[in-house]
């Protein structure tokens, strides 16, 4: 399983696993994307690259999510593909990663717009040699 859903009322949550690190945050990014559109509708026409830094893993995470729900805002793209590289260590973090997708058309039948992402219930564990992350968004 690459990530589940979580019962909440008024806004989504989810959790995406991952072998590794890298794995539970592209993870965490299809979850997003998902429950914006079909990702077998959109096609990686296009990519972005981002490049983030952070002194923990949770806020890492949080940029992560949010910046991609940035270019989603204003570039008007919505993105079914992900690939990170998370190098470095205790307070010293930097995320390599890109997306690929499209620009929104009438065919992907947008179902949720999300408003931002949260720090509530947001984390990174290390789980028996694996990953979850948790992740909260406003709707």
């Amino acid at each position: 399983m690459d990530y589940e859903y979580l019962d909440h009322t008024a806004d989504a949550e989810f959790i995406a696993y991952g072998a590794t690190l890298d794995e539970a945050f592209v993870n965490a990014a299809r979850a997003t994307f998902a429950l914006i559109a079909d990702p077998g509708m959109v096609q990686p026409a296009v990519s972005r690259e981002v490049h983030l830094t952070s002194d923990s893993l949770d806020y890492l995470l949080y940029d992560w999510i949010a910046e991609l729900l940035y270019v989603e805002e204003v570039d008007r793209l919505v993105f079914s593909r992900f690939e990170v590289k998370i190098a470095g260590r205790e307070g010293e973090y930097v995320l390599d990663g890109r997306a690929w997708g499209e620009k929104i058309r009438p065919e992907h039948e947008i179902s949720l717009h999300i408003k931002a992402v949260t720090y509530h219930d947001l984390r990174v564990e290390e789980k028996n040699s694996k990953y979850e992350v948790q992740v909260l968004l406003d709707i």
